[in-house]
């Protein structure tokens, strides 16, 4: 039953089947079967589709179906995983979103999805998110990692100034920030102070896992 119930759960977000993942998690919670293997298979499921896409075998609404699915799945077992007080090992918890005037998410959503499936804990605070929101989820998650996009020119300066107010709340020594967008430059990230940037989302995931695993960029 465990086998089924799982191997249902990764077709269902290798198929971008957002009901039939959301039917299967609750059969994870009526077996009593561990909501945290069952993230991993999902997770498994996510990273195979971001690995063709970074082959180009799969394309951008095949990435962000697959990441809906499992978001679906988890905002069902994560109550389960709370109320066994279970913890997840996980590589780092991420805090990412599109800064303040910038509405734009599909790369934010992007990168997002593949961290889960590397297996960071992240937390999406969505797009047009002011500097001092993304304080508040440093201090309330204990993040190790920040990652801002900025698609326009106009809203890049924002990420300096949650940078700044990082400094300024005397906890920058314990994140490591991460930068992108279309907006976003090596020698802009550079002048603001972030600890790296990429320009694809599978890119950002491998800079954010070497960034918490200490190899530099």
């Amino acid at each position: 039953m465990k086998t089924e119930i799982f191997n249902i759960l990764k077709k269902a977000v290798l198929d971008y089947d957002n009901e039939l993942a959301v039917e299967t998690a609750q059969k994870v919670i009526e077996h009593d079967l561990d909501p945290l293997e069952a993230f991993d298979v999902m997770a498994s499921a996510v990273k195979e589709v971001g690995d063709a896409f970074e082959k180009k075998q799969l394309w951008l609404p095949d990435l962000l179906g697959a990441g809906e699915a499992m978001s679906s799945a988890m905002s069902v077992l994560e109550d389960k995983v709370k109320e066994q007080g279970k913890k997840s090992n996980r590589l780092g918890t991420v805090v990412i979103g599109t800064v303040q005037g910038d509405i734009h998410s599909i790369g934010k959503d992007m990168v997002a999805s593949l961290l889960v499936a590397e297996g960071f804990e992240v937390h999406d605070l969505g797009v047009n998110v002011k500097p001092d929101q993304f304080i508040k989820a440093v201090k309330e998650y204990d993040a190790n990692v920040v990652a801002m996009s900025a698609l326009l020119t106009v809203t890049a300066p924002e990420q300096r100034k949650v940078i700044e107010m990082l400094v300024g709340e005397q906890v920058r020594d314990n994140v490591k920030v991460i930068v992108g967008g279309g907006a976003i430059s090596q020698e802009f990230a550079d002048s603001i102070g972030a600890d790296g940037y990429d320009s694809s989302a599978p890119g950002a995931v491998k800079l954010a896992r070497s960034l918490v695993e200490g190899r530099g960029i």
